[in-house]
């Protein structure tokens, strides 16, 4: 049912240039309207990141009335419009397919194609219901400061219940991904997980480790950017989703003196990643828990890479970041052997990558006496680093 209300959001957070998007394509003839994660996270009182925007223009026709646009996908046509460093992602309003969509028009060339993937444009109402959750199926208009909503998300918001659009099983079995962003959402916005879709993802936990590893690494990573990722890899553990796709952190879940040990470093993530946008201070962290909650292991090394590569898709130039950053804090112990060198050996070192994440990750871990840890942090900062 169509709802529309004044919002309850902080408009001024709406980005600019997501208004001016909007802006243009309504000013064309076309309804055009803010949608999905801005729309729900301006409701939930937290900063968007990206702005999407829903039009029930063409991708063409978004071409050729917004400035710095361009085409991308097949499966799915969208237009990404490019303002200085940012991209805004604006897609056409879509349908499910129908049986008529996929036979041949009478008179179609012989051999022609049909409409490819997600490429059957509907009505706003259309686009709403076949998006996975109510709470990303709002639309918002900036310029007439409406809220359009088919799918009763605000009722949701406001019960700060995560529930999904359409029956939660058949949803999962489309894609199986959509698990992990059920609790991912619910965990960064603090909401219930709706009961029949808490059953639906522990009934198909198994599936998950058929989808592809990209993706799965995506949502392994923005787990990682939660505020307390701890909490989510023990409900992760209670769903079976960790026997399904993280075995090795399975096996140390299984154990409450290695759980422990995981958890404590989890609990203490914002101490020991600085900087949530590079993958390579999330996975070091990650292996760092994961090796010091394994013990002294003969196998440990092996383990890790295989847990990095294997579970959680980690790239081999990354992996080797990550291995390099552990081999300098070994290095850092011996401060006399630094101390030893010519001016111009000791800078070398000093300048060798992973050395900042290394003593970042020593201070958080309590890996050196305080005189050591200084000494360090203050060749950081000395200017003939720079």
């Amino acid at each position: 049912m169509n709802s529309t209300q004044k919002p309850r959001l902080h408009a001024s957070w709406i980005d600019p240039f997501a208004r001016d998007i909007v802006e243009r394509l309504q000013r064309s003839g076309f309804k055009s309207y803010l949608v999905g994660g801005c729309v729900r996270d301006l409701l939930c009182e937290v900063h968007p990141k990206d702005y999407d925007i829903a039009t029930e223009a063409s991708p063409n026709d978004v071409k050729r009335k917004v400035y710095g646009s361009y085409i991308i996908g097949r499966r799915f046509r969208l237009v990404l419009v490019k303002r200085g460093d940012q991209q805004y992602e604006v897609a056409t309003f879509r349908r499910e397919s129908t049986l008529d969509d996929l036979t041949p028009i009478e008179g179609q060339q012989e051999g022609a194609e049909a409409p490819k993937g997600d490429n059957f444009f509907g009505t706003p109402e259309q686009d709403a219901l076949r998006r996975d959750f109510t709470v990303n199926a709002i639309f918002y208009d900036p310029l007439k400061d409406e809220l359009i909503d088919y799918a009763k998300g605000l009722e949701d918001i406001e019960s700060r219940v995560l529930r999904m659009i359409g029956e939660p099983n058949a949803r999962i079995l489309e894609d199986s991904i959509r698990s992990f962003r059920a609790l991912r959402l619910a965990h960064k916005l603090s909401f219930k997980i709706e009961e029949s879709l808490r059953e639906a993802i522990l009934k198909n936990a198994e599936l998950l480790a058929k989808s592809a590893m990209p993706r799965r690494r995506e949502e392994f990573l923005k787990m990682l950017r939660l505020k307390e990722p701890s909490r989510i890899f023990l409900e992760m553990y209670d769903l079976g989703i960790l026997k399904s796709c993280l075995p090795s952190l399975h096996a140390v879940f299984e154990s409450s003196e290695s759980q422990d040990i995981f958890l404590s470093y989890l609990d203490r993530w914002s101490v020991m990643v600085h900087d949530l946008s590079d993958p390579v201070q999330i996975y070091s962290a990650m292996a760092w828990a994961y090796s010091c909650s394994l013990g002294s292991m003969k196998d440990a090394e092996e383990k890790i890479a295989k847990f990095m590569k294997d579970e959680l898709g980690v790239f081999k130039m990354e992996s080797l970041a990550v291995f390099s950053v552990f081999e300098m804090q070994q290095k850092l112990r011996d401060v006399e052997s630094f101390q030893k060198r010519g001016l111009r050996r000791q800078q070398g070192f000093l300048r060798q990558e992973g050395l900042s994440l290394a003593v970042q990750l020593a201070a958080a871990d309590f890996m050196f006496p305080p005189w050591v840890l200084s000494f360090w942090q203050q060749q950081l900062q000395t200017p003939a680093l720079s």
